[in-house]
C-alpha cells in the first residue's frame, strides 16, 4: 500500500482538486483507493459527496484501543474502488489531541497499517500547517505531492519544506513537487517558471519539479459547483488531462 501525502505548508495552492482528481483516476486504472480528508474543511468530502463526520471525532481516533479500527469510518463514493474517510471539523484540534499522546507521528500510520490488504494507494488530503498534524503525515506518506503555484512566495513554502524535512527527517519520504493553477498568461508565472528551472537560483531546492504542470481552468474551479472530479464532467479538457498526465509521472515515480 502506497500513501500519498497532497501537502503544502501555503494553502489555496490546489491540494483538494489535486486529491480528487488523482485519486479518481487511481482509481479507473483499477487500483483499489481510500481518500482520507485530514483538513477540517472537509472539501474532498464535499466533493465526493459524503458528510463531513466522524462518529467521536479525532479524540476517538486517537484512543490506544482504537487502533485497527478506522475501516469503521470508512465511506464509499460514487466510483468503483474509490473509498473515504471523511473529514471532520474535530480535526481542527487534532494536533492538541496528538500532543497529548505517546510518539504522536506515529499515530496516522498506526491507523493506516491494518488496511494495508484493502488498499494499493491512500491519499492524505491535508490542511496547511507546520505542525505535529503535518509531522505524523510526514511519518506515514512514502512520499509528499506538493502541488506549488509559480509565484516567488509559493516557491519559498516548497524550500521551507525541503529544508525542513532535511533537518527534522523523515529522510525516507519522497518529495514530489508539480506546479499548479499555471496562467500562461501572466508574465509572473513564466518567469517564476523559469527560476524554478535555474540552478544557480537563490532559492535552489533539493526537491525538482514533476514535469506535468496543472493549468489554471475555471473548470477545476467548476468542480465545487458540479461536486465530481473534472473526467466525469469535462475528461476533454486541458486541466483533465494535465492531470492524467501527472498520475502516470507519479506513478512511474512514486511506484
Amino acid at each position: 500500500m502506497k500513501i500519498l501525502g497532497l501537502y503544502n505548508i501555503k494553502g489555496g495552492v490546489g491540494k483538494t482538486a489535486s486529491t480528487v482528481n488523482l485519486s479518481f483516476l487511481a482509481a479507473m486504472s483499477g487500483a483499489r483507493v481510500l481518500v482520507w480528508d485530514l483538513d477540517p474543511q472537509g472539501a474532498a468530502s464535499f466533493y465526493f459527496r459524503v458528510k463531513p463526520k466522524i462518529k467521536g471525532g479525532s479524540e476517538r481516533l486517537l484512543k490506544k484501543k482504537y487502533r485497527g479500527k478506522l475501516y469503521e469510518q470508512i465511506r464509499g463514493t460514487d466510483y468503483e474502488g474509490l473509498d473515504l474517510v471523511p473529514a471532520d471539523f474535530s480535526y481542527r484540534h487534532l494536533d492538541l489531541a496528538l500532543d497529548a499522546k505517546k510518539q504522536p507521528s506515529r499515530r496516522l500510520a498506526e491507523l493506516l497499517e491494518p488496511l494495508a490488504d484493502d488498499y494499493d494507494v491512500v491519499f492524505l488530503d491535508c490542511a496547511p500547517s507546520i505542525s505535529l498534524t503535518s509531522e505524523s503525515i510526514f511519518a506515514a506518506a512514502d512520499a509528499l505531492l506538493v502541488p506549488t503555484i509559480p509565484t516567488p512566495l509559493s516557491l519559498r513554502t516548497l524550500v521551507q519544506l525541503d529544508r525542513h524535512l532535511h533537518r527534522e527527517g523523515p529522510d525516507d519520504v519522497q518529495v514530489l513537487p508539480f506546479l499548479s493553477m499555471v496562467d500562461e498568461r501572466r508574465k509572473l508565472h513564466r518567469v517564476t517558471r523559469e527560476q524554478f528551472d535555474d540552478t544557480d537560483y537563490e532559492f535552489r531546492r533539493v526537491s525538482p519539479l514533476l514535469e506535468a504542470q496543472i493549468p489554471y481552468s475555471s473548470l477545476v474551479e467548476q468542480m465545487g459547483l458540479q461536486r465530481t472530479p473534472l473526467h466525469v464532467f469535462a475528461y476533454r479538457s486541458k486541466p483533465a488531462q494535465a492531470y492524467m498526465k501527472l498520475w502516470r509521472e507519479i506513478s512511474s515515480k512514486a511506484g
